[in-house]
C-alpha cells in the first residue's frame, strides 16, 4: 500500500480499524476531537459500529459492555476525559476484559489546557483507578509507529485479557506525517471462550463480573492477577537504544519528546560529547534491561519530559543510585526546544568535569 498524509488522530483511527476493531464508544475533546470525527464516517462504512457516548463515563462502560462479548473495542480521550473513566477502566481489568484506550495528552491539572503534555504518565503507568493493578502502556514517538503499536495493542489486550493504552500527546495527535498501512502476519490468540455471546445450550451460563465479595476468592484473583502481570514484564517490554554504544551521557525520553532529543543529541556530538538515547516505548511494563546495560559505564542521565518530573522517578529506580539522574522538564503545554535540552546536556557535561 502506498503511503499517505494524514493527521495523528486520523492515524490512531484507521490503524485501529486495520486491527480489527469495529466498535467504539468515545466523546470529543481536543485535542483528539478528530479521531472521533474519522470513527463516525469510517466505522459504518465497513459495518461497525461508532456511538458517541452521553459522558465519558458512559463511554467506558459501553466498552465494558462490548468488550464482554469479545469484540475488538476502543475508545479515546484527553486526559480530563481519561480521569472520568478510571473507575470504569478498573472494572475492565477486575473483570479481565481487552480494550484499547487511547489517550491524546493535554496540560493540566484540572482543565488545564489544549496544549501537548506527558503529565498524565502517572495516571496510565501506576493505575489510575482503584485496586492493585497494572495496564500496559505504550508510547508511540511518529503516526508510522502509531500504526504498528495499534495492531500490538489489541493483540496484547487479547493475549492477556487485560485493557491496554496508547499514550501519546497533543503534538502526536495534531502533526500530519506520511504513514503506510502494511497487513500483519496474524499472531495466533487464545479462544475468547469467555464472552458472553450465549451458550446456545452448550454449558452453563457465562458470567462477566469484577465483583467478588468472598475475601479469600477475591485475593486468589488479585494473585493470579499479579502473575499475569509478570508474564507482561517479562515478554511485552519495548524501547529503542540510539548511539548509547560508548555514550558517556544517556538522555531517557518518549514520545515526542524523544524525537527533539534527538536534535539535540546530534548537536552535542558535533561538540565532542558522547551522548545517546534510551527511549522507553512499553511505558508499563518499564524497560530494566537498556539501563542494566549502561548504568556501570555512563557518567550521568538526563530525563526529558513535558511534566513536572514523573517517568524520572522510573528512571531513578532504573538506575538504583548507580550513577546521578538529573531532570528537564517543560509544562502547561510548554514544548521543550533541542537547544533547551542541548544547554541541559551541556550544563551536566560542565559539572562532571
Amino acid at each position: 500500500m502506498a503511503k499517505v498524509l494524514m493527521k495523528g488522530n486520523e492515524v490512531i483511527a484507521e490503524a485501529a480499524i486495520h486491527a480489527g476493531c469495529k466498535y467504539f464508544f468515545g466523546y470529543p475533546i481536543t485535542p483528539q476531537s478528530e479521531l472521533v470525527a474519522y470513527m463516525a464516517k469510517r466505522l459504518p462504512e465497513i459495518g461497525g459500529l461508532f456511538l458517541q457516548a452521553e459522558s465519558e463515563i458512559a463511554a467506558i462502560n459501553m466498552v465494558y459492555g462490548a468488550a464482554s462479548a469479545g469484540v475488538r473495542v476502543m475508545t479515546s480521550s484527553s486526559s480530563p476525559g481519561i480521569s472520568l473513566k478510571q473507575e470504569g477502566i478498573s472494572y475492565l481489568v477486575g473483570s479481565e476484559l481487552p480494550a484499547v484506550i487511547v489517550n491524546v495528552m493535554r496540560g493540566g491539572p484540572g482543565l488545564g489546557s489544549i496544549q501537548p503534555a506527558q503529565s498524565d504518565y502517572f495516571q496510565a503507568t501506576k493505575g489510575g483507578g482503584h485496586g492493585d493493578y497494572h495496564i500496559p502502556v505504550f508510547a508511540p514517538a511518529s503516526l508510522q509507529e502509531i500504526v504498528d503499536l495499534m495492531q500490538d495493542a489489541f493483540d496484547v489486550a487479547d493475549r492477556y485479557r487485560t485493557p491496554v493504552i496508547l499514550l501519546a500527546d497533543g503534538m502526536l495527535g495534531q502533526m500530519m506525517e506520511p504513514v503506510e498501512f502494511t497487513e500483519k502476519q496474524p499472531v495466533e490468540l487464545p479462544k475468547k471462550d469467555w464472552a458472553t455471546t450465549g451458550t446456545r445450550g452448550d454449558g452453563g451460563p457465562k458470567i462477566v463480573n469484577s465483583l467478588r465479595l468472598d475475601p479469600a476468592e477475591l485475593e486468589a484473583h488479585n494473585h493470579h492477577l499479579q502473575k499475569k502481570y509478570q508474564e507482561i514484564k517479562e515478554k511485552e517490554v519495548r524501547y529503542e537504544m540510539y548511539l548509547t554504544d560508548g555514550a558517556d551521557y544517556i538522555v531517557v525520553a518518549y514520545g515526542t519528546v524523544a524525537r527533539i532529543v534527538k536534535n539535540a543529541i546530534h548537536k552535542a556530538r558535533k561538540q565532542g560529547v558522547k551522548v545517546g538515547l534510551i527511549r522507553p516505548i512499553s511505558l508499563w511494563p518499564y524497560p530494566q534491561k537498556p539501563f542494566d546495560e549502561t548504568r556501570e559505564r555512563v557518567k550521568a542521565y538526563l530525563t526529558v519530559e513535558m511534566s513536572a518530573g514523573q517517568m524520572v522517578e522510573d528512571v531513578r529506580l532504573a538506575v538504583n543510585g548507580k550513577c546521578p539522574v538529573h531532570f528537564y522538564g517543560r509544562t502547561g503545554g510548554m514544548v521543550p526546544s533541542q537547544d533547551e535540552i542541548y544547554a541541559k546536556i551541556m550544563e551536566i557535561v560542565g559539572g562532571e568535569q
